[in-house]
């Protein structure tokens, strides 16, 4: 089961990520749901996770829910290039690690803006994408 990426459709910021993570994920490892999907809400419901704005990025891997910077991190690990090397942050505990990330969360909308709709991929990418 591929690891799957949870992320706030209509963000700007968000969206942005996910076409970051695509180019950089050399092994095709991740798949990607809007969190307005009934998808995410299917598959996140059993884990007590509420899709949300609040929620703007949670990843499911190996059964396992991360939320926040832990599920940032995890997720650069898995990229080419040198974003590995940012795992290290890891060590930083998660009440300030998270403080950072809910700072810039709760400001993506004003400082990226937002989309009326969810971006919808390109036809190359929709097997990506488990909210079709």
């Amino acid at each position: 089961m591929h690891p799957t990426i949870f992320f706030d459709g209509v963000c700007n910021l968000c969206n942005s990520a996910v076409q970051f993570t695509i180019e950089r994920d050399k092994h095709a490892i991740f798949r990607f749901a809007s969190l307005q999907s009934n998808f995410a809400q299917r598959t996140l419901s059993p884990y007590g996770i509420e899709t949300d704005k609040k929620a703007s990025f949670v990843l499911l891997e190996n059964g396992k829910v991360y939320q926040r910077s832990t599920a940032a991190l995890r997720v650069a690990k898995r990229l080419k290039g040198l974003w590995p090397l940012l795992y290290v942050l890891i060590i930083i505990p998660p009440f300030i690690r998270n403080a950072v990330y809910d700072f810039i969360a709760k400001n993506r909308y004003k400082w990226f803006g937002q989309q009326e709709s969810c971006w919808v991929p390109t036809p190359a990418l929709k097997e990506k994408f488990l909210d079709q």
